[in-house]
């Protein structure tokens, strides 16, 4: 199993228990997060651009897989990840560069 697939399976299976212990604002929380990327005054795509950019600086490897993974689905170019990632850097700084090289490197296993 791909490290991707490996991912995708792990995060349904966090969000299935989530789902069975979660209480009423816990779902809030995450219908808010779920409605937040739709479709809107800007794009579906360009929000996981931003999404994407956020988790950078944040660090968060999760959430840079799982934006990623949306870009990937919302027809993302490389050249617009790069641009973004780009801007992650600038905003973060250095000690965003593990991120972006592992970032790169999902983006190449996403590709394929």
């Amino acid at each position: 199993m791909s490290k991707i697939e490996e991912f995708r399976r792990e995060r349904a299976r966090l969000n299935e228990l989530l789902d069975l212990y979660g209480n009423k604002t816990t779902k809030r929380f995450l219908n808010l997060d779920t409605n937040t990327y739709q479709e809107g005054a800007l794009s579906a795509k360009f929000k996981e651009l931003l999404g994407l950019t956020a988790s950078m600086v944040l660090r968060c490897d999760d959430c840079i897989t799982y934006h990623l993974d949306r870009c990937m689905q919302e027809g993302v170019t490389d050249e617009e990840v790069i641009e973004t990632l780009n801007i992650a850097l600038i905003v973060g700084g250095s000690i965003v560069i593990p991120h972006l090289r592992r970032a790169i490197d999902t983006w190449v296993k996403l590709k394929v």
